[in-house]
């Protein structure tokens, strides 16, 4: 199946290094543009292609993401689906942190995710690791039905990075995951290229 993946574009929590997870923060006006011209391209891709399923994540910023991106693809912008599945894994206690801030609280725990990041789960109830957020990537990826153009997070595209590009667990966990660039998918063949 085809997947066209886009990250949401960038918000101030993201310029300034903080961990969001589930904490719904907006875009900011650098994270707009780059939705915009996300979707600019995609439409010179796929056109106005009615055949594809367009999906997000139901927080705020990407849901903005979708809407921009629809816009400039020339499509109704509010014509999409979120999914739960599809949400950012949750830092627990550590988000609207810094690392450099939480290297002061918690320093040792900071050295256990560096040295296991995909299976590091933060304090704080509710905290995921990339692996807990595979199993329900994992079982969003199965649904698929139809090309799909999905926008969604960052650990979201490394938890495909595992699933689909059968990358190991530390390159999936620290690939960088750009927010001006989309990730075309084909669940098939188990490839991807950033485009």
């Amino acid at each position: 199946m085809l997947i066209y993946m886009i990250r949401h574009g960038q918000t101030d929590w993201n310029a300034e290094g903080r961990l969001q997870g589930q904490k719904d923060i907006g875009l900011n006006e650098t994270g707009r543009g780059q939705a915009t011209r996300n979707g600019e391209m995609l439409g010179q891709i796929i056109g106005k292609d009615e055949g594809f399923d367009y999906v997000a994540s139901p927080l705020s910023r990407t849901r903005e993401t979708m809407e921009r991106l629809r816009a400039a693809m020339g499509i109704d912008p509010l014509t999409y689906r979120t999914d739960e599945r599809l949400v950012e894994l949750s830092f627990g206690d550590w988000e609207g942190r810094t690392l450099e801030e939480v290297s002061h609280i918690a320093p040792d725990r900071l050295l256990a995710r560096a040295a296991q990041k995909w299976s590091f789960i933060p304090p704080g109830e509710a905290a995921e690791s990339y692996e807990i957020l595979s199993w329900r990537v994992g079982a969003w990826v199965r649904s698929v039905e139809a090309p799909t153009v999905c926008v969604s997070h960052g650990g979201v595209i490394r938890s495909l990075f595992r699933l689909i590009a059968d990358l190991s667990e530390n390159e999936a966990a620290t690939m960088p995951v750009p927010q001006d660039r989309i990730l075309r998918i084909d669940t098939g063949a188990s490839r991807m290229e950033w485009l």
